[in-house]
């Protein structure tokens, strides 16, 4: 059992367990790169604020990179959409502003993390980055098709999900203009981000399943019973 100073201060490392301590320094770091622009964290403060040596972190996680990536992967492993629970009565429009409070908080609360990831995707030099983000999107548009029951359609048609893919983009586009560049207010994402994809779910998507049936032009969407879902299976 060693010893650590931290803004001055002297802290008393405590032995604890591989996985604990490796989790101890994720979190830690995840904080970090929350808070502050990550070139502005270096892996001798993660370190000392986890109470750990930097060779300890580097055995870990190897560079501060591979570090920042791991971060990235713990924030998106968290549900990218809350599904709520499904209640009698309860209509589609509800469901899915509990699923985009729980969504925006969520981004909120890692602010820094997002803003850094999306930023280092921009710039094109992080295929793996990319990677990740590509993987977290996947996830999302599963949840979403689960808050608006378009799962078991989704399932049978190919369109459903491409569509609700290029939702998802405009959604990570609109929280950039809010979290980073200050343009939009949480409340404005809200709303453009509700009635987006309600319009897809109740207008465009029947159209879209309509065109692949084969349905002339301009015949009337079916009724999807969208303000009544039942569980997605």
């Amino acid at each position: 059992m060693g010893k650590a100073t931290v803004g001055g201060a002297t802290t008393r490392r405590v032995r604890k367990e591989p996985d604990e301590r490796r989790d101890q320094i994720l979190r830690v770091a995840q904080r970090l790169f929350s808070r502050h622009p990550y070139q502005s964290v270096s892996s001798t403060q993660i370190a000392d604020a986890a109470g750990v040596s930097r060779g300890l972190l580097n055995h870990y996680f190897g560079t501060k990179r591979e570090l920042y990536l791991a971060a990235v992967r713990r924030m998106l492993e968290m549900p990218p959409m809350p599904v709520p629970a499904y209640v009698e009565g309860a209509g589609v429009r509800s469901r899915v502003t509990k699923a985009l409070d729980g969504w925006l908080e969520l981004l909120e609360r890692n602010r820094g993390t997002w803003i850094t990831a999306l930023d280092m995707v921009e710039s094109g030099g992080d295929p793996e980055l990319s990677r990740i983000l590509d993987q977290a999107r996947d996830r999302a548009v599963d949840r979403v098709c689960e808050v608006l029951g378009l799962a078991p359609l989704a399932a049978e048609h190919d369109e459903v999900r491409a569509a609700l893919r290029g939702f998802s983009g405009m959604a990570v586009a609109v929280t950039r203009e809010w979290l980073k560049f200050g343009r939009m207010t949480r409340a404005q994402v809200h709303l453009l981000l509700e009635q987006t994809v309600l319009h897809l779910a109740e207008q465009v998507v029947p159209r879209l399943v309509g065109d692949a049936a084969g349905d002339p032009p301009g015949a009337p969407a079916p009724d999807d019973g969208l303000e009544a879902p039942s569980p997605a299976v």
